[in-house]
């Protein structure tokens, strides 16, 4: 995901039994068996599937390649029609080694992982003092003090449902190195935009040729160190990254169809991207999107509805969104007939919410569902829906947009991590917003809904 998010009871453990006020209680055990059968949970198969059996797929390198493949084969495998590849070209950073340790006052290791499109240090590394600061303001602030040294951001993620604090928190990541390259530092750190408290760092873009400075994200628990050592005199750094920038190379949206029965050329887009990073596996971001929407499409196989659904799985988002980019340029000349759109880049938890953003008539369009989106958990709301952002160039050629929210609580403890992996995968969440998907897909591709255009002066995507 390109754009703002635990604490674990163990009641008792074996072999001494549980005390009396421990043991379940019978709506606990209803609830409990209540819940699905992972192996029954189509979108969970398919994002363990994903992530197993591709792995870390960057863009341009050869997991992407495998993951194409993967995704091909898939969609043929659940019965989709008119399964093709459309050509993107894609920049290329790869990742070599990175670390990092604190020389003085107190020598350790610091667990940090390189962003995307971080420099390389010289050969031997950068040693320098770090200076701390808590926000792009306070950078634009440094003056001489970073000359040679190594800025330390130190900028928190609040955790939300919605998210709302990574967006807060990520122009950091974007921002900083081009600010302290301005202040004449040498390097880097910044505390990883994250919500988690553990010693994974979080990967992510800072944007191709913004910064010509090695930037490296530290986890969350070694940026308190370095903070508190920060607080009790200087703290001197030593960092080695080595990364290149590779160029560009060949991969491809995926593409798969069910053809309406009425109205073939009205099309219901639904899209996830098919990249990620390189330090996990991508099983929440974004497995879990492409499990999702390929689960929900497939529903409507055996009985196509009105207008076309189609599943397109987006290249390097991660890196450079290339392949939402090259599919809004591709299919420009029919974005009248592209009824809605709707993205799946939120991981793994249950929905909570449906929004929408087209005409002015469209959340009446959508009114017919309010009962069944309550009833599932995710209720229609009154706010306009952001849109993906793979999504996002549709939008600004007026398609109009569906967000099916989900609980993005612990999303961002994982995200861009190496503890990216299916063990993250929530198979209830992923049942429930399944379902959620389904009801927004038979109605808006099995009704002569119309949800209008998104007017102009809102085309911007709203991240």
């Amino acid at each position: 995901m390109a754009v703002a998010l635990a604490t674990l009871t163990f009641a008792c453990g074996a072999p001494a039994p549980c005390p009396r006020e421990a043991r379940p209680t019978a709506s606990e055990v209803h609830s409990h068996a209540a819940r699905p059968d992972p192996e029954r949970v189509l979108a969970y198969v398919l994002a363990r599937s994903l992530a197993d059996e591709v792995g870390p797929r960057l863009a341009g390198s050869e997991g992407d390649r495998r993951a194409v493949a993967w995704a091909t084969a898939k969609m043929q495998e659940l019965g989709f029609a008119n399964v093709h590849r459309e050509a993107v070209k894609v920049p290329v950073w790869t990742r070599v080694r990175e670390e990092a340790r604190v020389l003085s006052p107190a020598p350790q290791a610091l667990a940090v992982t390189a962003l995307g499109w971080s420099a390389p240090t010289p050969p031997g590394g950068v040693e320098a003092e770090i200076v701390e600061v808590s926000s792009l303001a306070d950078a634009d602030a440094l003056g001489d003090r970073a000359r040679g040294k190594i800025v330390f951001y130190n900028v928190p993620t609040l955790r939300a449902r919605d998210g709302h604090g990574y967006g807060q928190t990520v122009p950091v990541r974007f921002e900083g190195p081009t600010k302290a390259e301005r202040a004449g530092a040498a390097a880097v750190l910044l505390r990883s935009v994250g919500t988690d408290d553990g010693r994974f760092p979080h990967t992510g873009s800072m944007g191709r040729g913004t910064s010509r400075l090695p930037t490296a994200a530290v986890s969350n628990a070694d940026a308190d160190l370095l903070h508190r050592l920060g607080q009790r005199g200087a703290v001197r750094v030593k960092l080695v990254v080595d990364a290149r920038d590779d160029g560009e190379a060949e991969s491809a949206n995926v593409v798969g169809e069910i053809p309406g029965t009425a109205a073939p050329g009205e099309v219901v887009l639904l899209g996830a991207h098919l990249d990620s990073w390189d330090v996990g596996t991508g099983a929440v971001d974004d497995a879990a999107g492409c499990g999702l929407v390929l689960a929900a499409a497939s529903r409507f196989v055996r009985a196509p509805l009105r207008r076309t659904v189609r599943v397109v799985l987006f290249a390097a988002e991660e890196n450079s969104v290339s392949g939402g980019k090259e599919y809004a340029r591709a299919h420009a000349a029919e974005a009248d007939r592209l009824v809605m759109a709707l993205e799946m880049d939120h991981g793994t938890g249950a929905p909570y919410e449906t929004r929408v953003v087209g005409g002015p008539g469209a959340a009446r369009a959508l009114g017919p569902l309010a009962a069944a989106l309550a009833a599932a958990g995710a209720p229609l709301s009154a706010e306009a829906a952001f849109g993906g952002t793979d999504v996002g160039p549709l939008r600004a050629l007026g398609v109009p947009i569906v967000d099916v929210r989900q609980d993005a609580s612990t999303y961002f403890d994982v995200h861009h991590t190496a503890d990216d992996v299916p063990a993250r995968l929530d198979p209830e969440g992923l049942a429930k917003t399944t379902r959620v998907i389904e009801l927004v897909v038979a109605h808006v591709a099995g009704e002569p809904v119309d949800l209008g255009r998104v007017p102009e002066g809102e085309r911007k995507p709203r991240h």
